[in-house]
């Protein structure tokens, strides 16, 4: 079972290049680097440029590492596409995506430009009309990897305030967590804009976890430990997962079907759970020691 953590995704603005440099040495999962929201108008060409320095130069070792684009309206858009078919990165994560055509688009001008052909695609789900149309977007492509929410773009234009519990994204964000599951894609929460309440980020990260996120987008370093805690795998899971697939095993080669481990039926489909957690468990301590 291939797994690839992405617990903890930290945007850094392009236009920044401490930041770009910093990423290198610290403990998120992924580093996305950004063109777009972080990044002023007319600095947008240095901030490419920056990015494109950054990837060839390297040194971000087993982090994956995803170039977001401009929206496919604006004036950078074609640039930025053919800057990252050659740029070295993981995935390119395309914004505000509201049509599964707008994903075919990108693709197709990211092959034009000679983009690898295990380049990554990401899309945000912060329109109203890319969720109503997540399910066909989300199989719309095969190079598609990941769903990550824009929760603030996404709020703005429901014309609704979420509360700190995010009662009114909800909905939207389940309808997400589906989409990515019946395509088998991975999803990622939407940041936390306040860095220093990390009780409340702790909070939302477990949230999250609970509506069946992969992981969580960052916008401060500060933030990467508590993700990594809430979204990693503890000893404590381990053991459970550990057992769970021990028992399933003896059983399966007895002959059958369900085993049972402290009074709990076991079937497959929780072997299968199991077997996901202590996949995801090596995957992380192949990333921290490599």
């Amino acid at each position: 079972m291939s797994i690839r953590p992405r617990r903890s995704v930290l945007y850094m603005p392009g236009s920044n290049t401490r930041a770009l440099e910093k990423a290198r040495t610290l403990a998120a999962d992924c580093v996305i680097m950004d063109l777009e929201d972080s990044v002023a108008p007319d600095a947008k060409e240095q901030a490419r440029d920056n990015v494109l320095r950054a990837l060839e130069r390297g040194g971000y070792g087993r982090r994956e590492r995803v170039f977001r684009i401009n929206g496919h309206d604006t004036p950078w858009h074609a640039e930025d596409l053919e800057a990252a078919a050659r740029s070295g990165a993981d995935a390119v994560l395309l914004p505000k995506v509201s049509t599964a055509e707008q994903v075919g688009q990108a693709a197709e001008s990211l092959a034009s430009h000679g983009a690898p052909s295990d380049l990554g695609l990401w899309v945000m789900a912060e329109t109203a009309a890319g969720i109503l149309d997540m399910d066909t977007i989300a199989g719309s492509h095969p190079a598609l990897q990941v769903i990550v929410m824009g929760n603030a773009d996404l709020a703005s234009e429901l014309r609704i305030d979420p509360g700190p519990n995010r009662e009114g994204l909800i909905g939207p964000m389940s309808h997400c967590v589906l989409s990515a599951r019946a395509h088998g894609l991975d999803i990622l929460d939407g940041v936390s804009e306040d860095f220093s309440d990390m009780t409340a980020f702790r909070a939302s990260c477990e949230q999250g976890r609970s509506l069946g996120f992969d992981g969580k987008t960052l916008i401060h370093p500060r933030q990467i430990d508590a993700a990594n805690d809430v979204f990693g795998v503890s000893d404590q899971a381990i053991e459970s997962a550990t057992a769970v697939c021990d028992a399933w095993q003896a059983a399966f080669d007895k002959g059958r079907g369900v085993a049972v481990l402290n009074g709990r039926m076991i079937e497959q489909l929780h072997a299968e759970s199991a077997q996901r957690t202590l996949a995801l468990a090596e995957a992380i301590r192949e990333m921290e020691n490599g």
